[in-house]
């Protein structure tokens, strides 16, 4: 198992630095100027000084390999310094990646959104999990009964329906005619008694729903299909002759070989979710790296977009690894060294 990390490891480094290379290039070339939103009586010399001063000056290729000492240097040995307290190196003339938008470093914006979107996501997913594939065990187990009928249905209708949908539909039900609910994430509030953690409880309960009803579709389908096809199989007819008891024979057996393909599309959808992320935040103002991704593409922010696109790449790169090592506990027939 160490080998093989090892060898995925070394695998993904240059995976990585061709999607940094890729992202880089396509945001470079795309149509932007930092200094366009500046007023009209600024002088274009001034302006081009500006464009100098955040290195658009140099050529492409001397301004990805700063941007890359900037992400994979830089910002972590800041970040290292931050957490630990030791000093290391000269970090006064370290150069940050910095946003064009706010001249702050982008790391620092990235880590004052990150909560918000973790809590969201993060319980989303896990909720998502936690119903689907129970849920889809029950449907395969009970085929055409009216509980598999009733979970077709409720798949079928939470991935059909876009959340951009879902959540507006949300917010008039539950929040403007009800008034259950806030419609408003308020990102400054703090728990601090059991009011506010009331509080924040209503104000997350619509985002997360939103978001865990699409994942919940797609992972009960995926479920209950998988478990299908293990279910004829004559392992399975083995354990049912020797005697165990359906329950065994479902949990142990059943469900642990039908979760192999499974894990892959939860390893996969958890960098993907943050996509739905973006326009959940958006209807509900949650203050998150979806909404920071889109104020940084409106106001044509490429160092910031850069980075944020290249940390969603990041993500898929790692959980495919986690996915594949995942495979090995479920799977004994599965040997990597």
């Amino acid at each position: 198992m160490g080998r093989y990390i090892a060898r995925r490891l070394l695998t993904a480094i240059p995976t990585l630095i061709a999607i940094s290379f890729i992202i880089f290039v396509i945001l470079d070339l795309a149509p932007n100027d930092p200094t366009g939103n500046l007023p009209l009586t600024i002088p274009p010399e001034v302006k081009q000084q500006i464009r100098i001063s955040l290195g658009l000056g140099e050529p492409m290729h001397i301004r990805y390999l700063k941007w890359m000492q900037q992400f994979f240097i830089n910002e972590p040995l800041n970040l290292l310094e931050g957490t630990t307290g030791i000093k290391i190196g000269d970090s006064a003339n370290r150069f940050r990646l910095r946003s064009w938008a706010t001249r702050g470093p982008v790391i620092d914006l990235i880590i004052e959104r990150y909560p918000q979107t973790l809590w969201v996501v993060g319980l989303s997913y896990i909720v998502s999990i936690i119903i689907a594939i129970p849920l889809g065990v029950i449907s395969a187990v009970r085929q055409y009964s009216w509980l598999d009928q009733a979970g077709t249905i409720f798949s079928m209708i939470g991935y059909s329906v876009p959340t951009f949908f879902t959540g507006l539909l949300a917010i008039i039900i539950f929040s403007a005619n009800l008034h259950w609910f806030p419609s408003i994430y308020d990102t400054t509030l703090k728990v601090k008694d059991w009011a506010s953690f009331v509080l924040q409880l209503k104000q997350i309960v619509m985002p997360v729903t939103v978001l865990a009803l699409f994942q919940t579709a797609t992972l009960n389908r995926f479920t209950r299909s998988s478990v299908l096809d293990n279910l004829p199989l004559d392992y399975v007819r083995t354990v049912r002759a020797k005697g165990f008891r359906e329950y065994y024979v479902i949990t142990i057996h059943v469900l642990r070989n039908s979760l192999i393909p499974v894990v892959t599309l939860i390893a996969l959808g958890i960098p993907t979710i943050f996509g739905g992320a973006i326009i959940t935040e958006q209807i509900f103002r949650i203050n998150g790296l979806g909404a920071l991704l889109i104020i940084a593409i409106q106001g044509s922010d490429i160092p910031l977009v850069q980075s944020l696109t290249f940390i969603f790449a990041i993500l898929i790169v790692a959980f495919n690894l986690i996915a594949d090592v995942i495979y090995g506990v479920l799977d004994p027939r599965i040997r990597y060294d």
